[in-house]
């Protein structure tokens, strides 16, 4: 792949509200999680919670050190 389709993806996240990170690739819905690990026997989604109303990238190569938030590891 392309680096450019590792780039994260900016997002406008609510605070208290409950996010579900792809952590597998295979997500149509990325960064988010459709479920589609489970065709492809993979780990699951990473749920997670903004603690405060915020954008913020989200990573899209899942080599990040501080998942589900982008640390640009899709450079390297």
């Amino acid at each position: 792949m392309k680096e450019h389709e590792y780039s994260p993806i900016k997002v406008t996240l609510e605070k208290d509200k409950r996010y579900a990170w792809c952590t597998c690739s295979h997500s149509a819905a990325q960064p988010f999680c459709d479920g589609a690990h489970r065709a492809q026997e993979k780990p699951g989604a990473l749920g997670f919670t903004a603690d405060e109303d915020k954008e913020a990238w989200l990573c899209t190569c899942k080599k990040t050190a501080n998942p589900p938030f982008c640390d640009g590891s899709h450079k390297g």
